[in-house]
């Protein structure tokens, strides 16, 4: 599972959605979100669908590198739809009953938006990260967090912090995974056994992850250092954020699904 997490990795190459301005992938992020959580019947979730896969093909990212995100939440996801069909509200059709336990017709509904809601969420989260550099996503935090700058709070630090974080996550991934090799490698039988041997077993493995994330961010930091950085100063940049004609035209695009999927919503009425 270790190997499977794509989130913080950016894929090099030639699309129109490597191209679009940062910012405006970060918004269109956050309208994707927003919608997930509004759509409240299958109909709306198709038309999402079919508007992130038409993503995947514009950005000539491989399907499976966006598909390796949802295994890196696989268990989430069958956590949250068991939770769900045994716990949430019993209201609707019985269809069967498990004990004291009851499953309706609304706890499949409702678990089933559920697993697709987390499923749009990572491919979206995937697709920003695959598709932006580190340094793109940081400017453009930092050019939407302007506003705070007038509280003085600093944005510029901020941005850098999550910037940092977003891009430890693919190198602290091949980092664990040669320290599991490693003690497997010494016999240590990490993925066998029971829940709390498991447990038990990736003790070996998350005392060198802590030592080697420290040596990692120490290294970081003498880096910085070396270069006269200086986060309270204030910098200038190479690449100047230009928002041109075909990141409106996306916007627009997003624009028209946000509002088809609110429309279906009203007319179509609520599932759940």
């Amino acid at each position: 599972m270790i190997k499977d997490v794509s989130l913080g990795s950016y894929y090099p190459v030639e699309s129109p959605i490597h191209k679009m301005n940062a910012c405006i992938k970060l918004l269109i992020f956050i309208a994707l979100v927003v919608l997930i959580f509004l759509i409240k019947n299958f109909y709306g979730f198709l038309a999402l669908g079919l508007f992130l896969l038409l993503v995947i093909i514009l950005s000539g990212v491989p399907f499976f590198s966006v598909i390796k995100s949802l295994k890196s939440i696989l268990f989430l996801i069958i956590f949250t739809v068991l939770l769900n069909l045994l716990f949430s509200d019993k209201s609707g059709k019985v269809l069967f009953k498990i004990w004291k336990l009851k499953i309706t017709e609304h706890n499949v509904i409702f678990s089933s938006f559920m697993a697709l809601r987390l499923v749009f969420l990572a491919i979206s989260s995937a697709l920003l990260t695959l598709t932006s550099t580190p340094i793109e996503l940081t400017d453009a935090i930092e050019i939407l967090l302007k506003p705070l700058t007038w509280i003085k709070i600093p944005v510029h630090t901020l941005a850098l912090i999550m910037s940092i974080a977003l891009r430890f996550i693919p190198t602290l991934t091949e980092k664990t995974e040669q320290i599991v090799n490693a003690q497997k490698a010494r016999g240590s039988q990490i993925e066998s056994g029971n829940f709390i041997q498991r447990i038990k077993a990736l003790v070996p493995v998350i005392i060198p992850l802590l030592i080697a994330s420290f040596n990692i961010a120490d290294q970081l930091g003498d880096a910085m250092d070396a270069r006269c950085y200086n986060g309270s100063k204030k910098r200038t940049k190479y690449k100047k954020s230009v928002i041109k004609l075909k990141d409106v035209f996306a916007c627009i695009i997003v624009a028209i699904i946000f509002t088809c999927c609110i429309i279906i919503n009203v007319k179509l009425g609520r599932v759940i």
